[in-house]
């Protein structure tokens, strides 16, 4: 499942769209299996985005009913925030609003207080 939108398979995805779309999903608390379907990765490359957003702090697990669970951090969702608004920034007129920058459709673009 894509949360940015209706194109399942878009043509490449790069790493910061990965990270923004794992955050979104990790917003309330999720488990790991939850983050792999719906943001449509690998488990070696949920790991390995996993791993990496811990070490710099911009998600959290905690474990709750013997199940870990990974959540957004304060950080996490201000990086969030400010990928939407670099995003909001690089949207053009030609093209349908695109500048070949996988921009997430606009109900996920709506500011949202932190």
């Amino acid at each position: 499942m894509n949360v940015w939108g209706s194109n399942p398979c878009p043509k490449r995805r790069d790493k910061l769209y990965i990270i923004s779309e794992i955050l979104e999903i990790a917003r309330e608390g999720v488990l790991k299996t939850q983050i792999m379907y719906r943001a449509n990765l690998s488990f070696t490359q949920l790991n390995d985005y996993l791993s990496f957003m811990l070490k710099i702090n911009l998600i959290d697990r905690k474990v709750e009913n013997d199940k870990e669970i990974y959540k957004a951090t304060q950080k996490g969702l201000e990086f969030l925030q400010r990928y939407r608004e670099i995003t909001e920034l690089l949207k053009t007129e030609n093209e349908n609003g695109r500048n070949n920058v996988k921009v997430p459709p606009p109900h996920l673009l709506k500011r949202n207080p932190i």
